[in-house]
């Protein structure tokens, strides 16, 4: 069992290289493919400094957004499994062999981490209230009880993310992806997991902004392929 580990990079310099350190540790057989979304703060630098054989790195010469970058390193990805791991150390890498559990054990067929589930750290009221409600209207929608659709921690097997015809380009990859497993009726368990969220002066990019986007994209996949 290999899990692929796909990092999409946009102006990570900070911490693209303990995230690197932190996911090489995982004692779990695994590939870790790096896609950087034409950063420029420096993140492409440390990148071409990389040595290690675990890790494959690939540029995008324009920036495309986040859900661009996974579909790039999907393609790239030759694990059975699959994770989606930011890079600015919110999420924690040693919890992928607890995420990964109930796939290995037939419990489930995609497996999220609940971030409301477990421990939080730093997450403002409006991103508290932000992701709620994306995950309310996520399960008025498709019927479903899930605690946080917005987590980057999504794992499933390889080709149950491959035979899924993804759009979105920027952060509305979640929600998408999300109402698609839900339409093919996967099952998705959710996972206790830690999270440490950042501030916006510390690099953070998405905002309230981006729940209206979210919001149409759950609507509309509710609907059509």
């Amino acid at each position: 069992m290999r899990l692929s580990v796909i990092i999409p990079v946009y102006n990570e310099c900070a911490t693209i290289a303990e995230l690197l350190r932190q996911v090489e540790e995982v004692p779990i057989e695994k590939e870790i493919i790096v896609v950087d979304d034409c950063s420029a703060d420096g993140s492409r630098e440390v990148l071409q400094q990389v040595q290690s054989s675990l890790v494959r790195v690939f540029y995008h010469e324009r920036n495309q957004g986040k859900g661009a970058a996974v579909r790039t390193g999907l393609e790239q990805a030759r694990g059975e499994y699959v994770i989606i791991q930011d890079a600015d150390l919110e999420y924690d890498p040693r919890e992928y062999p607890k995420l990964l559990a109930p796939l290995l054990q037939g419990e489930a067929d995609v497996v999220y981490g609940s971030r409301f589930k477990g421990e939080i750290r730093q997450m403002t009221l409006v991103q508290r209230i932000g992701n709620r409600f994306l995950t309310i209207v996520t399960n008025v929608l498709y019927g479903t009880t899930l605690t946080d659709m917005e987590t980057c921690y999504k794992v499933m097997p390889r080709q149950v993310l491959a035979g899924i015809r993804l759009r979105s380009r920027a952060f509305e990859f979640e929600p998408e992806v999300t109402a698609k497993l839900l339409r093919r009726g996967y099952r998705i368990k959710e996972i206790p997991i830690r999270y440490t969220a950042r501030a916006t002066a510390e690099g953070k990019k998405i905002s309230w902004t981006h729940g209206f986007p979210a919001v149409w994209c759950l609507i509309k996949y509710r609907f059509v392929d």
